[in-house]
C-alpha cells in the first residue's frame, strides 16, 4: 500500500506511461508466456492480434518488431508470426506488503515521483474526521491536496488530514517533491498500517481536469485510514486514480 495510495502494482501505472506500441509487445509476450507455446508455434493472425489489443495495424507491427529485436518472434513471409525461442514465465512477483510511500514505490521502479499541491493549510477537523482520527473535534490538521504524478504523467489526485500536533514542521514543508512519509519518520512518526476500501466512481468536472481525462470517465477512489506503529490513527486519505493508469494487484489464497 502506498503513503498517499494504495496497495499497488506501480509497474501497471509505468506501463500507463509507456508508449501504445511498447505496451502491446508485453502483452504479447506475456500471452506466450502464459500458454507455454514453444519455438515454432504460430501466433494468431494480426487482424486477430489487433482486435485482441485493440491497437492499430501500425501499432502492432511495431510491438512485433520489438519482439522480433529481443529474439522472441519471428516472421515468415506469407504465413505469419511465429515464437522463435520459448518465453520462461516472468518470475514470482513478491508483491510489497508493507505500507510504501508513492515516492518510494516510484524508485523502486526507477521513476520520478512528484506533485502538484493544490491546498497546503490547516483546518479544523469535523466530527466524522475527528471520530475516525480519535480527536476531540476542532482538532488542528494539516490537509494536503496533490495531484500525484510519475514521470510527470498525471495518475491520481490525492487529499490526506494529517493530525497536526504529531509533526508540527509538516505545515513549512514543500512537497512538490517531497513524501509525506519521509517527512513524518524525520519527526518519529512511523506509518504502520492502513485500513482501506476501494469503489469506482465517474471523474467529476474538477477532478477531471486535476487528471487531464474526460469528465464522467472511470476512476477508483480509494479512502484510507493510516496507523501509527503505536495503533494511533494518523492520517486519512482519499486519492482517486484515472481508472486507465492504476490496476490494484493482490493474493488471495484460502486458510
Amino acid at each position: 500500500m502506498t503513503d498517499d495510495a494504495a496497495i499497488a502494482d506501480a509497474t501497471s501505472v509505468a506501463r500507463a506511461a509507456d508508449p501504445l506500441w511498447a505496451q502491446a509487445a508485453d502483452r504479447i509476450r506475456e500471452e506466450i508466456a502464459r500458454r507455454g507455446l514453444s519455438e515454432g508455434s504460430k501466433l494468431p493472425p494480426e487482424r486477430e492480434l489487433c482486435t485482441r489489443l485493440d491497437v492499430s495495424r501500425v501499432t502492432l507491427r511495431r510491438a512485433l518488431a520489438r519482439l522480433v529485436e529481443q529474439g522472441l518472434v519471428t516472421a515468415s513471409h506469407g504465413r505469419g508470426w511465429f515464437v522463435a525461442a520459448p518465453v520462461a514465465p516472468a518470475p514470482a512477483r513478491e508483491w510489497p506488503k508493507d505500507l510504501e510511500s508513492f515516492t518510494a514505490t516510484a524508485r523502486r521502479k526507477h521513476m520520478r515521483a512528484s506533485s502538484v499541491v493544490l491546498r497546503h493549510d490547516t483546518v479544523t477537523a469535523s466530527l466524522d474526521d475527528a471520530d475516525r482520527l480519535d480527536v476531540p473535534a476542532g482538532t488542528p490538521l494539516l490537509r494536503l491536496e496533490r495531484v500525484r504524478l510519475l514521470n510527470d504523467v498525471r495518475i491520481a489526485v490525492d487529499r490526506t488530514l494529517v493530525v497536526a500536533e504529531l509533526a508540527p514542521d509538516l505545515a513549512r514543508t514543500d512537497f512538490r517533491e517531497t513524501s509525506l512519509f519521509e517527512e513524518l519518520r524525520r519527526w518519529g512518526v512511523e506509518p504502520d498500517r492502513a485500513e482501506a476500501t476501494i469503489e469506482a466512481r465517474n471523474a467529476d468536472g474538477e477532478l477531471a481536469g486535476h487528471l487531464g481525462i474526460a469528465e464522467g470517465a472511470p476512476v477508483l477512489v480509494l479512502d484510507q485510514t493510516v496507523y501509527t506503529k503505536q495503533q494511533r490513527p494518523l492520517l486519512l486519505s482519499t486519492v482517486e486514480y484515472s481508472g486507465d493508469r492504476y490496476r490494484l494487484r493482490t493474493t488471495l489464497q484460502t486458510d
